[in-house]
């Protein structure tokens, strides 16, 4: 049996970047504050927790003063800033670059479209790291959408701007924009004219064009071991294309998930993540499978 690990799976930029950054900062302090888990991966979150790392959320930054906290890659709302300043917190902002110029432009859409009545909608998760710190850019005045039901908060009647949470679905986001651009020309049918639409794909290119690598890459193997965090909305996303070219496509979270079953009289193997998943992880998912089979012979 033949067992791959993807060579385009693992850590995005803005995730590699934010470990770094905890790393370092670990180096020369016993003890560092993450506000909410660094990456969405339990296996990442224990091994850096074992180096210092403690997570809180945001009812406890309230109470902590006079120390270090992260801020991950998802990025955070204003008021997390201006809580530091009050609260004598050194920040350590490991915000991905990419989340950050997504908030700018969120900001500048709100800020420009406000006289207006136009509304900022973002196609994202309801409760998201990432979503929580876009919203903050329109005082939590963002619309938030996942579904289809989720467009009855919208007025149709009124301009609307539209962005994405960066590690959404490509396919997701571009049907989303089709429905909304269906309801305003039906709510406006009777109008002289239709409400300015302004879409947005802001999706992170490191996460969309590893669909179609994905893609592939299930088609090239038996059996497909997707490995990420149950919380990972990238991993929930990335599974779904495995899923949908290779019916025998697994999700674990770690090696003790795994079903020998799943190998029997099987030829290869394709192992693969989230932009979540640690290399380190999906290498130990390997080994396991590979010593079933070991044990078989």
């Amino acid at each position: 049996m033949n067992v791959t690990i993807d060579k385009n799976s693992g850590y995005c930029f803005g995730v590699e970047f934010a470990i770094q950054m905890a790393e370092d900062e670990m180096e020369t302090c016993e003890e560092l504050y993450c506000l909410g888990d660094i990456v969405h991966n339990s296996m990442e979150v224990k091994r850096l927790y074992e180096k210092g790392l403690r997570i809180i959320d945001r009812e406890q930054l309230k109470e902590l003063r006079d120390c270090k906290v992260l801020i991950r890659a998802h990025g955070e709302p204003p008021e997390t800033y201006k809580l530091a300043l009050e609260n004598n917190i050194e920040l350590i902002d490991a915000s991905c670059p990419v989340v950050l110029k997504l908030q700018n432009r969120v900001k500048h859409a709100f800020d420009a479209g406000k006289a207006g009545g136009a509304q900022v909608v973002i196609y994202g998760q309801v409760g998201h790291a990432e979503v929580i710190g876009l919203a903050g850019q329109t005082r939590d005045e963002a619309i938030i959408v996942t579904t289809e039901e989720d467009l009855e908060k919208i007025d149709f009647t009124r301009p609307v701007t539209l962005f994405s949470q960066t590690t959404k679905s490509t396919k997701g986001f571009y049907h989303i924009k089709a429905l909304i651009e269906e309801r305003l020309q039906q709510a406006n049918q009777d109008s002289k004219a239709v409400p300015d639409f302004d879409a947005n794909d802001s999706i992170c290119r490191q996460v969309s064009n590893r669909e179609p690598q994905l893609a592939k890459f299930s088609t090239e193997h038996d059996v497909i071991v997707f490995v990420s965090g149950k919380k990972s909305s990238n991993g929930k996303a990335l599974y779904s294309v495995c899923k949908q070219h290779n019916p025998n496509s697994y999700f674990v979270e770690n090696e003790e998930e795994l079903q020998r079953e799943w190998f029997a009289e099987v030829g290869s193997v394709g192992i693969c993540g989230a932009t979540s998943t640690p290399m380190w992880l999906m290498e130990q998912v390997a080994a396991s499978i590979t010593a079933f089979e070991a044990e078989q012979v």
